[in-house]
């Protein structure tokens, strides 16, 4: 197990499922800081524990399912769901994180959750089933680097969404059969990992707004949207995976502007 991976096991067990900020302030640096979508949480006493420390007390049974682990040298990436209830209503949400390692603790975290499909079941009343947990989590052995998958993934984020990969799974599309219709200009790289045939990456895209999110987002629009996954390449092509955008704060934005 790498060090990163190790760490990352500590945190969805010791501190997130446990509810325990002891453990975090031991595996996290002092100016740890989490990225999610436009908002930055720098700093892991002054602005990061705080922030989480809200969510928990919303949800104080809330839990973390890990589907899918993978790690790099100094990294380690994770497809999760939490899950929870907060004033009598239960859902459940499914996000991918980014993680970087300096061999000793977790410096920062690049993630998105999809707070919509959360917002969405807390309305309904009805809560979305969990994925099935990996099987073995922390026992993912590292891969080398794979510069091929990485171009490939790139070369596929330019595409606009929806793509036509159905076993690439994106927020919760597959459960409510609105796809986002979103068409891609540029797209800026944050984070682009490979272990192997599986790529994790972070990006931020640019382009045009046209469909698929509430009222009262109404396309055409120029927007950009964050998007997180952990997706798996065959024959230079991305083939499977598992996709999570910042539909929230693209939805915040445009319904400020509303």
């Amino acid at each position: 197990m790498t060090t990163a991976l190790a760490l990352l096991r500590r945190w969805v067990v010791g501190y997130f499922n446990a509810h325990d900020k002891a453990v975090a302030r031991a595996i996290c640096a002092p100016d740890y800081a989490l990225s999610i979508g436009n908002v930055v949480f720098a700093g892991r006493d002054d602005a990061w524990l705080p922030a989480v420390d809200v969510q928990m007390q919303a949800y104080p049974g809330m839990g973390m399912t890990v589907h899918q682990t993978l790690a790099g040298e100094g990294w380690a990436a994770i497809w999760f769901s939490e899950h929870g209830a907060t004033k009598g209503s239960a859902a459940a949400w499914s996000g991918v994180g980014i993680y970087r390692s300096n061999g000793e603790v977790l410096t920062g975290c690049v993630a998105q959750e999809d707070y919509m499909t959360r917002r969405r079941q807390l309305k309904s009343g009805v809560v979305d089933p969990v994925d099935p947990p990996s099987a073995a989590p922390w026992d993912t052995q590292p891969e080398p680097r794979n510069p091929e998958a990485e171009a490939a993934v790139l070369d596929w984020l330019k595409g606009s969404w929806p793509k036509p990969e159905a076993a690439v799974r994106c927020d919760d599309e597959h459960i409510t059969g609105t796809p986002l219709e979103f068409d891609v200009d540029d797209t800026a790289v944050g984070e682009m990992l490979s272990s192997g045939d599986y790529v994790a990456f972070n990006v931020r895209q640019s382009g045009t707004y046209r469909g698929g999110l509430p009222a009262p987002a109404v396309g055409p629009r120029v927007e950009t949207l964050d998007c997180n996954g952990i997706v798996r390449i065959y024959d230079g092509q991305v083939v499977e995976g598992r996709v999570i955008r910042d539909r929230m704060g693209l939805w915040a934005r445009m319904r400020a502007a509303a």
